[in-house]
Order: C-alpha cells, then structure tokens, then sequence
C-alpha cells in the first residue's frame, strides 16, 4: 500500500518547478521531503495531495488515480498540512479540528460520538486541548501550528502530508511533533513531511528525498543521502556527525560558497 508518484513534471508561473521526479510514500513510514529554498518541496507535496495537476507523470494511490479513486475517497486517504497554517475562519479550536472529521460524515450528517472522540484525541495528541474553545486569531503561530495538525490527524488518513509542520514551534514541540509523526507512522499511516532542519531529518525520518532544482538529487536512508557531496552540492553546508544514545545525528556546521557568511 503505497503513493507512487513517476516523472512528475510541472511548470507554474512559467518556469519549471518539478523535472521528472519519482516518490514514494510507503505506509508506517515517515519520508522526509528536504531541500535549498526554491527547490520544488512544497510543489511536490502538492501534486502528491492531488491538489496540483502535473504537467507530466502521474501519482497512483494504491495503484489507482485521483479520479479513478474519487474526490470524496481521495479527501478520506489523504490529510494535507499546509505550508500556512492559515484558516479564513472565526472558528474556536475545537471547530476547526473538527473540520478533519467531515469526509467521513454523510451529507447534512452532524458529527456522531466517534467524530467528539476523535477529534479530543488529536487535540490531545497536539497539546491544543487546554484553548479548544478559542479562536485561531487568539493563538500564536506556533499554537495554531499545532491546531492545525490536529485538524489533519482527525482525518485518521491512511496518509498524511504536512508542509514544514515545525515552523514556528519551540524547540520541545519540535520534538513533540516529530515523535507523534513517527507515532502515527507505527500505526500504520504513510507520512511525508516537509523539513529544513537536517539533524532532525536525520534522526526521525525513515528515508530522505533529497529535492534540488525541481529534481531528485537523492532518496534512501537519511546516512546515504546526507553525505558531504551531497550536503555541499545542494545547501552549500559542511557538517559535523556524530551519535548519543546508539542515534547518529548530523548538525550543519560551515557555509561553503563565498556568497553566505560563516557563523
């Protein structure tokens, strides 16, 4: 049970965005989408959400297309964090991550039990629940962050797709967030999340994807595509490696191009 996504191609604005990039989203593991600004991370996730049509290649879900599969189904299988984190809304936080919930509801259906239940689990999950009845104006960008993973794991999607779901968040709700990625990846959901930290990428990604210049420069176990080479070709970095408690980590350490300063 996988997403495949084969020689996807794309153009927005004019210019290439993706070139013939291959990806696979497996279930019960967590891919890491990593990548220079600009490099096409955000394009991919959406074109594998279904949100964005290539201009070439295809994406299958579970061996299907989006319009074999249907969009109500496809809303069932796939939970989407955007990069934003914004919501048009005036909705208590509650409200809103009760929003995940409505694929699964009939037409003018209200939310049943399960619907309750699921959704004080996410917020749980998230550490949201002390200010479910609050507005999404009232929280910091890092809580709202967090209401609206929430709203993406009431889904219980057989794939969840977030967009640099750590932006904003403190350092301990880094690792909060990471842990319950992988969590919910034990539990047999497919997650390909977008990152800009590398030492974290490296410690809680199952495998890489490696994007550079709207193409895939690299895909594998975070060791082997997280080499010198690779670090230099495409962020311009050299780094110190290192391991605590039998983990290997990696921490970006010195620029390598005249154009960025040194630390």
């Amino acid at each position: 049970m996988a997403i495949v996504g084969q020689g996807i191609s794309i153009a927005l604005g004019g210019h290439p965005a993706l070139t013939g990039v291959d990806a696979e989203l497996r279930r019960g593991e967590v891919l890491g989408i990593i990548g220079p600004n600009g490099a096409g991370k955000t394009t991919l996730l959406r074109v594998i959400a279904g949100l964005l049509t290539p201009d070439d290649g295809h994406v299958l879900y579970d061996g299907v297309t989006a319009r074999q599969l249907g969009r109500h189904a496809l809303a069932r299988r796939i939970a989407f964090l955007a990069q934003d984190g914004a919501a048009a809304w005036s909705l208590s936080v509650e409200a809103l991550v009760g929003l995940g919930r409505l694929p699964h509801r009939k037409p003018f259906g209200g939310a049943s039990e399960a619907d309750h239940a699921t959704v004080a689990k996410a917020m749980a999950l998230c550490h949201v629940a002390t200010f479910a009845g609050r507005t999404l104006g009232t929280l910091s960008g890092g809580e709202r962050r967090r209401v609206m993973l929430a709203r993406a794991l009431a889904v219980e999607a057989d794939y969840l797709l977030a967009d640099e779901p750590l932006a904003g968040l403190d350092p301990g709700h880094q690792l909060d967030t990471l842990q319950l990625l992988r969590t919910v990846a034990a539990g047999g959901t497919a997650i390909a999340v977008v990152l800009h930290d590398l030492t974290l990428a490296a410690r809680f990604c199952d495998r890489l994807l490696l994007i550079h210049r709207g193409t895939r420069a690299a895909e594998g176990e975070p060791a082997i595509v997280l080499d010198d080479d690779r670090l230099a070709e495409a962020f311009g970095v050299t780094a110190l490696r290192g391991s605590h408690e039998s983990v290997r980590f990696i921490l970006p350490w010195r620029t390598t191009t005249p154009s960025r300063s040194d630390p």
